[in-house]
């Protein structure tokens, strides 16, 4: 019993600090952006449900930290309608009851009236928030820790592999990968696993010439800690380390472009794999939800306090690295799904101004409200797969199972 509360404590708190920091961040960005064009706003809230503490500031926003630790939101002045765009008619309303409780011009304060710029900006300030958190982190992380490089070459091909038949020899010296320098082999192979079946412009020194490879990895299974099998682009070939392992630190305004690179990588990736499952070329099997981004938190917390069982110090920096890693990765994820054209995320409330700009009015509230409903059905039934297919991740089957056995 004991082991079980101690797992689920290390599944459930690391989760939800990360998920907290990264929605709460999210939210942020609204609502820094909205506090610069003036816009009024009633609540932020970290965290959701009944409020465990509160307090309202001088411009009358109410700060609450909620009971339910699962992120966070920003309400503005004026949001009602389930879309929180509100159509011409209810515009009409609105800054009526506006006029009529504070005054001719109060209602230049509310959101709904705010230019359609000012409005778009403030709708993507919070992508733009979750893409920067991550930038910070990676950054925080490379000037802290530092870069993790393992120079190699290619010691051997596997037989019959697509590096042999694409011409790949042992002594190869990998320089990049479509344009990308490749300062180790962790670079090349992550580089190639969400590439299967994609042709990737491989530049290689061998010996004195320098010569371009064009291959496509081959897509194998492989099984990825936490996560179970996924299927991965491999090229067979077999590293051969031409040096030491070493972290290099960079100072911290490279540490900065690093984190720039490697937040533009994460993105360009999750990109790359939703288009992949799209076309069917990928494994919906790489989807994952709550369930499974709370069992990789707390695995790795695990893992970074196994790694150092007599220093707490390390404990400590291992487990912050670790989740500063996660939540970095998840934010870009989160920072990009919420600019997705569907309705209830940032991205649907763009093209809903978008329609705006071009319509030179607001969209019907009925077609919005019916476009909220069918993205809602949309992201509610996208969660319960993904949630749904983490289910044997857990094991949670084979546990209920042996209760009534």
């Amino acid at each position: 019993m004991m082991a079980f509360l101690q797992n689920a404590f290390l599944i459930v708190v690391p989760f939800l600090i990360v998920i907290t920091l990264i929605v709460t961040v999210h939210e942020l960005g609204h609502f820094l952006t909205a506090r610069v064009f003036g816009v009024a706003i009633d609540r932020f809230s970290v965290g959701f449900g009944r409020a465990l503490a509160s307090r309202r500031d001088r411009a009358g926003v109410e700060w609450r930290i909620g009971w339910l630790p699962l992120g966070g939101y920003v309400r503005f002045a004026g949001d009602e309608n389930a879309a929180s765009l509100p159509d011409r008619q209810d515009l009409a309303d609105l800054r009526a009851r506006i006029v009529s409780d504070e005054g001719v011009g109060a209602e230049r304060k509310y959101l709904h009236f705010k230019p359609l710029w000012q409005r778009a900006l403030i709708v993507a300030a919070g992508p733009a928030a979750n893409f920067l958190l991550a930038v910070f982190l990676f950054s925080t992380i490379y000037a802290v820790v530092g870069s993790p490089v393992m120079p190699f070459s290619v010691g051997a091909v596997a037989p019959g592999s697509v590096a042999e038949r694409s011409g790949f020899k042992p002594g190869d010296r990998i320089l990049k990968a479509d344009g990308r320098a490749l300062a180790g082999f962790e670079d090349l192979v992550q580089y190639v696993k969400p590439r299967a079946g994609v042709a990737i412009d491989f530049e290689v020194q061998r010996g004195a010439t320098t010569l371009r490879i064009l291959a496509a990895p081959s897509s194998q299974p492989e099984r990825v800690p936490f996560l179970g099998s996924q299927s991965v682009g491999q090229l067979g070939i077999i590293a051969r380390q031409e040096g030491a392992w070493r972290y290099v630190r960079p100072n911290p305004l490279a540490a900065v472009g690093m984190g720039a690179d490697q937040t533009w990588q994460v993105l360009d990736t999750t990109v790359l794999y939703l288009g992949r499952m799209i076309t069917g070329q990928a494994s919906l099997n790489q989807l994952h939800g709550f369930v499974g981004i709370a069992q990789v938190t707390g695995a790795i917390t695990k893992q970074a306090i196994d790694q150092a069982p007599h220093d707490p110090g390390e404990q400590w920096l291992g487990v912050a690295v670790n989740l500063a890693s996660l939540a970095a990765l998840i934010s870009v994820s989160i920072g990009f799904m919420n600019l997705l054209p569907i309705p209830v995320l940032d991205g649907g409330h763009l093209v809903f101004y978008a329609y705006e700009l071009i319509a030179r009015r607001p969209l019907s509230a009925r077609v919005q409200a019916a476009s909220y409903r069918v993205g809602l059905a949309l992201l509610v039934g996208l969660m319960l797969f993904a949630n749904l297919h983490d289910l044997p991740i857990l094991r949670v089957f084979h546990f209920f199972g042996s209760l009534f056995s």
